[in-house]
C-alpha cells in the first residue's frame, strides 16, 4: 500500500510539474483588446452566449506572426488558426444574429486597450480596418481588410502592464459596419495575438 502511495505521489509530482512547464512556456502570456471590445471578450462576458471554448480563456487567441505576409489563414483570422475558436471567425454570432458594434468616428482620436493575463516581450501592435465595401457575409479574409495598418505601436521589445492604453486616429471615409483586426506580435516567438473588434463608423 505504500509504495502504491510513493507511485502515485510521483505520478502527481511529475503532472504537477508538467503543467508548470506549460503554464511557464508559450502559454504563460496572453492578451485580448476590450476597447473597442473584441468577439472574444464579448463571449466571455456572457454578452454574446455559447460560445464555446474561448469564453474561457479570451486572452488565448494566439497564432503565427508575420501578418500580413504570414499569420493566420484568410478566414481564420479572428480565431487565430486555431479550430477551437471557430465561433469568433463566423459573421454570425454563434445564436445567429449580428455581433453587437462600437460606435466610432473617422478621423478621430480613439484609445485603443488591451488586457494582459501575463506579460511578454513585444515588437510591436498593429491595428487594421476592413475596406468600404467589404463582404460581410464571410469569414474575414486579407482582401475585406486595407492591410496596411493605420496605427503601428512600436514597443521595443518591452514588456507591457497588465492594462495597456494607446491612442490614435481612426480613417476616415468609412461608414456603416466595419472590423478592426488589432494584432500584437511578441519579440521572442514566433506568434502573435489576434483580436477582431465589430465596429460602426
Amino acid at each position: 500500500m505504500r509504495t502504491k502511495a510513493k507511485l502515485y505521489a510521483a505520478v502527481l509530482g511529475l503532472t504537477t510539474a508538467g503543467a508548470f512547464v506549460l503554464s511557464t512556456g508559450g502559454a504563460s502570456s496572453h492578451g485580448y483588446t476590450d476597447l473597442p471590445i473584441s468577439r472574444q471578450k464579448l463571449c466571455a462576458n456572457g454578452t454574446v452566449t455559447n460560445c464555446g471554448g474561448i469564453q474561457w480563456e479570451p486572452q488565448s487567441v494566439e497564432g503565427p506572426k508575420g501578418f500580413p505576409a504570414a499569420g493566420p489563414a484568410d478566414g481564420q483570422l479572428c480565431s487565430g488558426n486555431n479550430s477551437r475558436f471557430a465561433p469568433l471567425d463566423s459573421p454570425r454570432t454563434p445564436s445567429g444574429g449580428a455581433w453587437p458594434t462600437t460606435k466610432v468616428t473617422g478621423g478621430q482620436s480613439y484609445t485603443f486597450r488591451w488586457q494582459f493575463t501575463a506579460m511578454h516581450a513585444t515588437t510591436d501592435f498593429k491595428y487594421y480596418v476592413t475596406r468600404q465595401g467589404w463582404n460581410q457575409n464571410h469569414a474575414l479574409t486579407r482582401a475585406d481588410l486595407n492591410t496596411t495598418p493605420f496605427l503601428t505601436v512600436p514597443y521595443g521589445g518591452q514588456r507591457p502592464p497588465a492594462t495597456l492604453s494607446h491612442s490614435g486616429t481612426l480613417p476616415t471615409g468609412l461608414s456603416g459596419h466595419h472590423m478592426i483586426l488589432a494584432v500584437w506580435t511578441i519579440a521572442d516567438t514566433g506568434n502573435a495575438f489576434y483580436a477582431c473588434s465589430d465596429v460602426t463608423f
